[in-house]
């Protein structure tokens, strides 16, 4: 097999966008690389903490504006950008997979999502609505509002840049904020196309405003006074940095982590829906998501029959071109992650903290040139192990025993994290039990489905805030009270 190049003529220019307009920057380059190649496609000019200045400077001059636009008028805006995603659908599904390798058909459903999320929150800004209060001993009339934050940072993170920008972008701009958005250096192409969409949409200048930047960009984003609220998707070591550095101005931040999520399989399962979902939901984006069910509990009396139906099917996750409709399985995202993932692997082996029943190396022969991994599985793995507790943030499975549902529900809780969870039974009772105990933010039940009206988020080391639903609405609004004395 003969992996194809990325279509480098399908990106948009990298440059940043700040307001409306794509100046140049002094802040150096980055050399990106197409995962399922390692070859180089085009530099990505990076921001500095002057461009940063620049584009909060923009959106704080338009937010005296935008605060203002009335809300038939957004959700006409939010509408449009929507249309022309749908329109220009296949081009950024080809982007997304040039910026990080993700499989055509995972990319398909992301940019399908963004389209749906953009519709959800263009459904919101004439129903922010506020509330008349009990005033006493009175006589007076008193009411609370809804308003915009007003400028408002949002860093987006690597593994799914599209997804996790458009969980929150129609929310943050249907409450009436502007926003400054910092993607990574490694995937900044589809949050750029997105933006000039919108541009092209009509939104007006300095509403939206993207700086492409490393580590420093995203700490002067954080640091600077102009900046009234934070959302960051990322790791948990960075998200302490964030907050670190956000409480010197005291802004708020929401954020959304990591996790280590557990797919409890009981015995009374459709073992063969149960098995494939628990290697769809471990493997999805080559283990590169903070929802992935990474560890699987299985119940005792079915553990080995289980593990046998993840062996078989894990063929079906074997590594594939990404442009092509049927690949599953694409690469991880670079060199460093490589390494980094198999250094778990090789410390598991090493520890004997469970039985590697399949992969464990790097993809060779066609793939040897891409960053392509193994879909790795460990049974009987030790609770108390690095694989069992550690975000590996790679195709990397954890089967773990359990007997009852006292020892599921204490083992599928004894981690820092608390993020997504699943279960498997056809027992509606022990459905209900098990989702009422588990520590996480979201629950699961024999199937995945992401709707943009619910409210997704963790809790623990999985984050604070919530994006989707009402929730994610108000997670980009603030209360205002106001008292009339009579």
């Amino acid at each position: 097999m003969t992996i194809s190049p990325a279509p480098v003529d399908v990106l948009p220019d990298p440059r940043p966008i700040i307001d409306n307009a794509r100046p140049d920057t002094a802040g150096g380059a980055f050399a990106h690389v197409y995962a399922a190649t390692g070859k180089h496609t085009v530099d990505v000019p990076l921001t500095g903490p002057a461009d940063v200045d620049r584009a909060i400077a923009a959106a704080r001059a338009a937010h005296r504006d935008w605060k203002h636009v009335a809300p038939p008028e957004r959700r006409k805006l939010l509408n449009a950008l929507a249309d022309s995603l749908e329109a220009h659908f296949e081009e950024m599904v080809s982007i997304q997979v040039t910026e990080n390798g993700i499989p055509w058909t995972i990319a398909s459903g992301h940019v399908l999502q963004v389209i749906e999320m953009l519709r959800y929150a263009a459904g919101w800004p004439d129903k922010l609505t506020g509330d008349v209060n009990a005033a006493w001993p009175g006589p007076a009339l008193d009411y609370s509002v809804l308003e915009p934050y007003g400028v408002v940072g949002i860093i987006v993170p690597w593994n799914s840049a599209l997804f996790c920008l458009g969980s929150v972008l129609g929310a943050a701009l249907a409450a009436g904020n502007c926003v400054v958005i910092k993607p990574p250096e490694f995937t900044p192409f589809t949050t750029l196309r997105l933006i000039e969409l919108a541009i092209e949409a009509g939104f007006p200048p300095g509403v939206l405003n993207v700086v492409p930047g490393d580590g420093a960009v995203g700490a002067a984003l954080v640091e600077h006074p102009g900046i009234d609220k934070i959302h960051f998707t990322g790791s948990g070591a960075t998200a302490t940095r964030i907050l670190q550095s956000a409480a010197v101005n005291l802004t708020p931040v929401a954020t959304e982590l990591g996790g280590k999520s557990p797919n409890i399989i009981f015995d009374d399962a459709d073992l063969d829906a149960a098995s494939f979902m628990a290697l769809a939901f471990c493997m999805q984006v080559s283990g590169q998501g903070c929802i992935n069910g990474t560890r699987i509990l299985v119940q005792d009396s079915v553990h080995d029959e289980v593990v046998a139906r993840l062996e078989q099917n894990a063929a079906m996750f074997a590594p594939g071109d990404p442009r092509l409709p049927e690949t599953m399985f694409g690469p991880v995202i670079n060199q460093a992650a490589i390494d980094r993932i198999t250094g778990f692997i090789e410390r598991a082996k090493d520890a004997s903290a469970g039985t590697l029943v399949t992969g464990g190396s790097r993809a060779a022969g066609d793939f040897a040139d891409g960053f392509y991994l193994e879909p790795t599985i460990f049974a009987d793995v030790d609770p108390a192990s690095e694989i069992a507790r550690t975000e590996i943030f790679g195709p990397v499975m954890a089967v773990i025993r359990f007997t009852d549902e006292a020892d599921a529900l204490d083992k599928a809780n004894d981690t820092d994290f608390g993020l997504a969870s699943y279960i498997q039974t056809t027992n509606l009772g022990r459905a209900h039990r098990m989702a009422a105990e588990l520590d996480a933010g979201m629950v699961w039940i024999n199937g995945l489905g992401f709707p943009p009206s619910i409210p997704f988020g963790g809790v623990k080391q999985s984050g604070t805030g919530r994006s989707g639903g009402l929730a994610g609405i108000h997670e980009f609004s603030r209360t205002k009270n106001v008292w009339i004395s009579l």
